[in-house]
Order: structure tokens, then sequence, then C-alpha cells
């Protein structure tokens, strides 16, 4: 499994941004408690080529998939402790109910310091579910 902060890190597909180049659709790493976002380490390699390219063809974005193909797309994230497949809020909900486990946990063994650090990673969790509820509903009524 990989980890951040102390949460999992959630393996899904994203854009990256290298330098002047927007990268579609590249398998990334990101943990939702610190927003520390990786390029998949299977990939790290394809991913530098790629955007070499595109820098030496002043290319202002372009779309992983169409260059490169991953083999072994179904064992990619199999070091992730879960998976975004379109579903962030559910992805969000899940963590909490993770926290609050070991935060039950936490308090059984009477470990105050542990205890602290997932009610921040709690509220962490929390805020970002209810600013994607909030942005999510903001689009509805704009749509």
């Amino acid at each position: 499994m990989s980890f951040c902060c102390g949460a999992g890190m959630i393996g899904s597909f994203g854009t990256v941004r290298h330098q002047k180049t927007l990268v579609h659709n590249v398998p990334i790493m990101f943990c939702p408690v610190c927003n520390r976002m990786d390029v998949h380490p299977a990939i790290e390699g394809e991913f530098e080529i790629l955007v070499e390219y595109a820098q030496g063809d002043n290319a202002r974005e372009v779309d992983f998939s169409d260059f490169v193909t991953v083999d072994n797309l179904p064992d990619l994230f199999e070091n992730c402790t879960m998976t975004d497949d379109g579903n962030y809020a559910e992805v969000l909900k899940q963590q909490i109910d993770i926290a609050l486990d070991l935060l039950g946990i936490a308090k059984g063994l009477e470990d105050d310091e542990w205890r602290d650090a997932l009610k921040v990673r709690l509220q962490h969790l929390s805020e970002r579910l209810r600013n994607y509820n909030k942005r999510k509903e903001m689009s509805r009524y704009t749509a």
C-alpha cells in the first residue's frame, strides 16, 4: 500500500501539469487529506518521456492515453487503499469511515497523539466532502 501523511493514497487518473504542459489521463495516486499527488511509479518513465517530447513540440496539452498503453491496468492500483472510479464523494466517505474506525482504536489504546492526528484528518476529509458537495450542487444550478 502507498501511504502519505498517514492516510492511504487513492489511485485515479488525472491531469498533471509539468511546466507549461498539461498531460491528461495520467495514472496518479493522491492523498485526500494533504493533497499530495504523485504520478504512478509504474508509468513514471513513460510520463517523463512524453512530457519531454511534448515540451520539445511546444504542446500545451497532451493525452497520456493517446501515446502510452498501460499493459497492466487491472493491477496498476493494487498498492493503493482504494481507487477513484468517478465517484469522489464515495471515496471521501470511505476514507472518513476508515478514519472513524481508527479513531475508536486510538481511543481504546489511549493514544492521544494518534487520536489528535485522526481528528485533524477527519476535519480535512469532512471539509473536502462538504466543499465537493457544495461545488456539485452549484454546478447543477449553473448548468
